[in-house]
């Protein structure tokens, strides 16, 4: 595995918790500019290799998870997030990359124009207008399907539930739903008098007013709305200018911000964007920065989308706000993935609008580079976000001798005390004790008992959390200790589920060797690499004593030896865990030597698991062949249908690519489709690959 492949992954990891952590539990831990940050960065090393771009990525999709609370709402058109620009020079090239499809599609530049207006601080709806009569209001999700909230919606005076001089079959309004900072005030103001927890800004008291269960809540609490675009609309003609068309929705009744301009080029942009900057302490309600967006609708489609963002308009971001405080101490918290992460306890200061105390540092390097004692006075920066980070120390204010105390990352777990490892070209610690950490308990158990792994079906993660916290489980060897009795006195339990449990518990003591190598959670160890390892290795044992030292050797051998066969046309030779890297060896010394993940392991081998063998290769029919598989097959499901491309000497990949030889589809097959089309790579029906197998 090379390195911009284990760097996307881990990337990837990060912002798909932090989307959950902003997005469905409206407790962000970490600030908007850091998460801009490894966004890009992730975006970069995509774009510098298309194969890096998964499905899974927060790149291919917008926002995060839909809340269980409310009924689920498609968009009939996505509700896409805005690619983001710092500096000057980042909307300088949006112009010119805006200029250039342009001319590739013949369009005069001459003629281009761009509409601007205000970056509301809010939460983004969409609002459903039939026959010009309000019809139903969803959040956006993550942007394909987003949460029903028209009870809601209905309560709020700032929306319209009939829109005036104008009735189209549909309309979809999009917009922002925020709250004004004097209501905000006057609204935390009530919640101490009756002592009720404060809303810590107004962008998180606007999130959960929408997502009150009683629409009585959301009428009490005072939220407004800015209309700034339309999703699906028919049976109406609007206007094709985008400027045009907030006027036209200014006139039907929805509010529409008065900031806002037309601006012939780039320059034109900047200055709108400095003259916001500087009005921006003035307005009524909070804003992070500018939109751009081409004015004329009709080119909007000629100049296309990327995977979540549209070409056509561009974020302009404001810089984050900052204040001084003293770093009084630094603490390790572990995560649930083992991540060791230091956090700065600061004195307590107010910036960007809350008084914050702690703040994340990120990883040891981090607090190197920016020269960090404990006792520094240091300058925090908050960009919307409730947990800020640490952007620097003054070292001037040290004074002479500095009385100060340098941090040191522990050597040791400070939850279970297992080792910590940091591999090669790696940031972060982490702790090897997957199976036994306290820290990463809940995770290890729903890592072990999802469906790819040893499919322990009912074991979600409400029920790990009473089994974790009512000290039941410790390991996952404790599962198999599991009784119904024990598990019909749980919240929400009945003798049947728990019944069942214990069947689909008992069930996964025989599995495939594979499915129990993924399920211990180790890291880079995931399916694919899981399947290399099962083919070689009979059980963990083997896998403990292997001398990996000889087998690099011997590996190297091989493909010394084949590159001279290559040369000579002749056959080539196995390797020996092929696409099995040095990083990946490492991990599997790291986690095998651990003594509490190899006491766990045996408690698993004495309740009984015993192993059995995935399905060999059968044939060459598809050798040297790479298959994306997408959409609802109507025989075979997609798991299956990978299995039988492995089983036939092909391989299985997640995304279209130029070097994809076929794309299998289904119904209802999506964007990777679409993308198969655009590279010209040949597109069968399952049919067809049973034909290609049958021989």
């Amino acid at each position: 595995m090379n390195t911009a492949k284990k760097r996307a992954e881990k990337l990837r990891e990060l912002l798909a918790r932090y989307d959950y952590e902003y997005y469905v539990l409206d407790a962000p831990s970490v600030p908007d500019a850091e998460y801009d940050r490894l966004f890009r960065e992730l975006q970069e090393l995509e774009q510098a290799d298309p194969s890096l771009a998964v499905a899974g990525s927060p790149t291919q999709r917008v926002g995060g998870a839909v809340s269980g609370a409310f009924a689920t709402v498609r968009h009939a058109v996505p509700m896409l997030s805005l690619n983001n620009a710092f500096d000057d020079d980042e909307v300088l090239a949006f112009d010119r990359r805006v200029r250039e499809r342009l001319a590739e599609e013949g369009l005069p530049d001459a003629k281009l124009r761009y509409s601007a207006e205000l970056k509301y601080d809010g939460v983004a709806v969409s609002l459903r207008y039939e026959n010009g009569l309000l019809a139903q209001a969803a959040t956006r999700g993550d942007g394909a399907a987003g949460e029903d909230i028209t009870a809601n919606i209905r309560t709020v005076r700032a929306i319209p539930l009939r829109l005036l001089g104008a009735a189209p079959p549909a309309l979809e309004v999009r917009g922002e739903v925020l709250m004004y900072r004097r209501d905000f005030e006057r609204l935390n103001e009530r919640q101490r008098s009756a002592g009720d927890r404060e809303f810590v800004n107004p962008r998180n008291a606007a999130a959960g007013s929408l997502r009150q269960l009683d629409p009585a809540v959301t009428a009490s609490r005072p939220l407004r709305f800015f209309a700034y675009g339309v999703g699906e609309a028919s049976g109406v003609d609007l206007p094709d200018a985008h400027s045009a068309l907030l006027d036209w929705l200014a006139r039907a009744g929805l509010p529409v911000g008065a900031e806002r301009t037309v601006a012939d080029g780039p320059q034109g942009l900047l200055a709108f964007y400095r003259r916001m900057q500087s009005l921006r302490p003035t307005l009524a309600y909070d804003i992070d920065g500018v939109v751009y967006k081409v004015d004329r609708r009709d080119w909007h489609d000629a100049i296309g989308f990327v995977a979540r963002a549209p070409r056509f308009a561009l974020a302009h971001k404001f810089p984050a706000e900052e204040a001084l405080t003293e770093l009084l101490d630094i603490e390790v918290q572990v995560g649930r993935t083992g991540k060791l992460t230091p956090v700065a306890r600061l004195r307590p200061v107010f910036v960007g609008g809350v008084t914050v105390t702690n703040a994340t540092l990120h990883n040891e390097d981090e607090i190197a580079r920016k020269d960090l004692l404990i006792g520094d006075t240091v300058v925090v920066r908050r960009a919307g976000d409730v947990i800020p980070e640490v952007v620097r120390a003054l070292p001037e204010h040290r004074g002479e001798p500095p009385r100060r105390r340098a941090f040191t990352m522990p050597r040791a777990c400070p939850v279970c005390g297992s080792a910590v490892a940091r591999e090669e070209g790696e940031a972060d610690w982490r702790c090897v004790g997957g199976l036994y950490c306290a820290a990463q308990r809940k995770q290890a158990l729903l890592h072990f008992a999802q469906r790819r792994a040893m499919d322990i079906e009912g074991l979600g993660e409400k029920l790990v959390d009473q089994l974790v916290d009512g000290g039941l489980v410790r390991t996952p060897a404790d599962l198999y200790r599991l009784d119904v009795a024990t598990l019909a006195g749980l919240e929400r339990m009945g003798e049947k589920s728990a019944a069942n449990l214990v069947a689909a518990i008992d069930a996964s003591r025989r599995a495939d060797f594979a499915r129990f190598l993924f399920a211990l959670g180790i890291r880079h160890v995931g399916e694919e690499v899981a399947r290399v390892l099962a083919q070689r290795y009979r059980d963990p044992d083997a896998l403990m004593h292997e001398d990996w030292s000889a087998l690099a050797e011997a590996k190297a051998a091989v493909q010394k030896d084949n590159a001279r066969r290559r040369a000579r046309g002749e056959p080539l030779e196995p390797v020996p865990l092929e696409g099995i890297g040095p990083e990946i060896v490492a991990s599997l010394q790291r986690f095998f030597a651990e003594p509490h993940n190899r006491e766990v392991i045996a408690a698993l081998r004495a309740a009984g698991i015993e192993f059995a063998r995935e399905s060999q290769r059968v044939g060459d029919a598809l050798a040297g062949r790479t298959f994306v598989v997408t959409g609802t097959l109507p025989k075979m499901s997609r798991e299956q249908a990978h299995e039988l491309i492995r089983r036939h000497g092909g391989t299985v990949a997640s995304s279209v690519s130029r070097k994809t030889d076929f794309v299998v589809a289904g119904e209802a097959a999506g964007s990777k489709l679409e993308r198969a089309r655009e590279l010209g790579v040949t597109v069968i029906d399952e049919d067809a690959l049973l034909k290609m197998t049958a021989g």
